[in-house]
């Protein structure tokens, strides 16, 4: 039974659902209309074709999981009758198949009955090799989804797979219908708009309207399998605008219930909160902020084969040298004081959480040192030969477009970091992008995230629940963004290690906990050394919602909404 220890102690998990309201006032619609903002406008309701938080956020009102992660980081079933183990039989003694039961009386929002055929689907629109799915690592290591009777399905694995609990868990990864879905697979994926814009769920809301970059109309799902929630009967689900105007629209105006993601200056926030309208919520979990360093060339002069493997290495940043020293001229503990207060911690880690997993091996991060940044440039010959006061490397001026998203905390951070950069001789062209577009998935659109059409660019990511596994497995080599995958793809900075991808291989066949944390930390440690990724700040989430609103328990190890089912509004 040791190895059933392992397989469990990565995550505690319940058997049962999240607790319910139970008192005489609670019942289906009782609590009216709810007003959601997301200054991110989501562009689709389909999370498979965006990797974008707001996308996969705002569907979660309405797809589901066969089981989520509550506001502790503990799996909860969902979709399921409970959480198959190996004591219960639901995981094979040899760590290669995990069947689920799916739980009774759950229904499609059309009234359809959810089967395991819907399930067998789902696999094989991700996994579509002409689909360019954004969540493809979630079924990493499976080789089939099978019909077991009526209401089971099982998940098989190529190899023991000591964490079976990513295909179909969590916000990223739920269940689509088969039949609105049948003709979307492969290269129609991004064709199916009524799909991908109306999708039928299971969820506890049902789309009215949907348009994209602006405004999503729900309503209580009729068919919901609870039948006294959600408490809400109707969703106003508002994109655009901006943090700080989100803030006030919860805190000051009351315009709208909850906003989200409110990445603005902490002394601004606090001052909205103690006026008594708003409640102030923050969750941390594995949310990084951090630079991505283009290993390929970006040059726009190579046109369509720019940032892909055809157009070559970067002239300079595949130096880890020069990684290296622009990691080394930031101070990141001023970076949380002026833009996230409570919600940030500085990291060296782009895998912060939780501790098992998280390295001390890079901490040197944590002290700014200018100084030794220019020291190691002058050692390493890379130097300022024509007294511009930009160093060149191996002939060209280390010159960078360094892009993000319109957000003002972000825009401070661009700022400062340039005002660094220069003084160890690299000279910073700033841009910021429309988050709806940069974060959007229009394979059309040369400004996403995924295009990476600059030098260097910064977000942040993180993942669903508390084992790494699929996570660390995005910096594979063969997930990177391009055009054969309508630039979808994981691996955002084209990152490429033979001893990387053994390690994700290793990983995936390991049961041993104290070894999977050695593999992780290992995993983060050659990421971040190889210098083109640089982490910046472990960020808790940040929300507010009005005072009246109860039922609200934020996570950060899931869709923030994930329980959004059991809000209401107080009496």
């Amino acid at each position: 039974m040791k190895r059933t220890t392992l397989l469990l102690g990565a995550t505690a998990l319940a058997m049962a659902p999240a607790a319910v309201w139970a008192d005489a006032h609670s019942e289906r619609g009782s609590s009216g209309h709810l007003n959601i903002i997301y200054w991110q406008a989501p562009s689709t309701l389909n999370p498979y074709l965006s990797g974008g938080t707001k996308e996969v956020e705002s569907a979660s009102l309405i797809l589901e999981s066969l089981a989520r992660f509550d506001d502790t980081g503990t799996m909860v079933p969902w979709l399921a009758a409970d959480i198959p183990t190996v004591e219960n039989g639901g995981v094979s003694e040899d760590l290669t198949s995990i069947t689920w039961t799916i739980a009774e009386g759950v229904t499609w929002s059309d009234g359809s009955a959810l089967t395991a055929a819907d399930f067998i689907f789902t696999w094989e629109y991700c996994t579509h090799p002409e689909g360019g799915c954004a969540q493809a690592s979630s079924y990493d290591g499976v080789t089939a989804v099978e019909a077991v009777g009526d209401n089971q399905v099982r998940v098989v694995f190529g190899s023991p797979t000591p964490f079976p609990y990513t295909a179909f868990v969590g916000s990223e990864s739920p269940v689509l219908q088969a039949a609105q879905f049948a003709d979307c697979l492969g290269a129609r994926a991004p064709e199916c708009t009524d799909a991908n814009f109306g999708p039928i769920g299971t969820g506890p809301f049902v789309v009215d309207d949907f348009r994209p970059n602006d405004v999503i109309e729900l309503s209580a799902n009729p068919n919901f399998r609870f039948p006294d929630r959600p408490y809400f009967a109707t969703v106003t689900f508002k994109g655009g605008g901006d943090a700080t105007a989100a803030a006030r629209s919860v805190c000051e105006t009351g315009e709208f219930d909850y906003a989200w993601n409110l990445q603005i200056d902490p002394t601004i926030l606090a001052d909205m909160e103690a006026q008594g309208n708003c409640t102030v919520v923050t969750a941390f979990g594995t949310s990084v902020e951090r630079l991505h360093l283009n290993q390929t060339n970006p040059d726009p002069a190579l046109g369509d084969i720019r940032s892909t493997a055809e157009a070559g290495p970067h002239p300079f940043l595949t130096n880890p040298i020069i990684g290296q020293a622009m990691s080394m001229a930031i101070d990141r503990a001023l970076l949380v004081e002026i833009g996230y207060g409570a919600g940030g911690q500085p990291t060296c880690n782009v895998l912060p959480a939780p501790e098992l997993y998280a390295s001390t091996a890079n901490d040197a991060c944590l002290t700014q040192d200018i100084a030794g940044a220019n020291a190691l440039l002058d050692e390493a010959g890379i130097v300022d030969t024509d007294g511009d006061g930009i160093r060149e490397y191996e002939g060209t001026p280390i010159s960078v477009l360094y892009q993000t998203s319109t957000n003002a905390v972000r825009q401070d951070t661009q700022a400062l970091v340039k005002e660094w950069w220069s003084q160890i001789g690299i000279d910073t062209e700033l841009r910021n992008i429309d988050a709806s577009v940069f974060f959007g998935g229009d394979p059309a659109s040369p400004d996403t995230f995924q295009k990476f059409y600059a030098d260097i660019e910064m977000y942040t990511n993180n993942f669903a629940g508390v084992d790494p596994q699929a996570y660390m497995a995005n910096w594979a080599c063969d997930e990177w963004p391009g055009p054969d995958s309508q630039w979808q793809g994981s691996n955002i900075q084209r990152f490429c290690s033979e001893e990387y991808d053994a390690l994700i291989v290793e990983m995936a066949g390991t049961a041993d906990l104290a070894r999977r944390g050695e593999i992780a930390r290992m995993q983060n440690d050659m990421l971040v050394q190889s210098y083109s990724i640089i982490p910046l700040i472990h960020r808790g989430g940040v929300s507010a919602h009005a005072s009246s609103i109860e039922g609200i328990r934020m996570s950060d190890w899931d869709s923030e909404l994930w329980n959004i089912m059991d809000w209401r509004r107080a009496e």
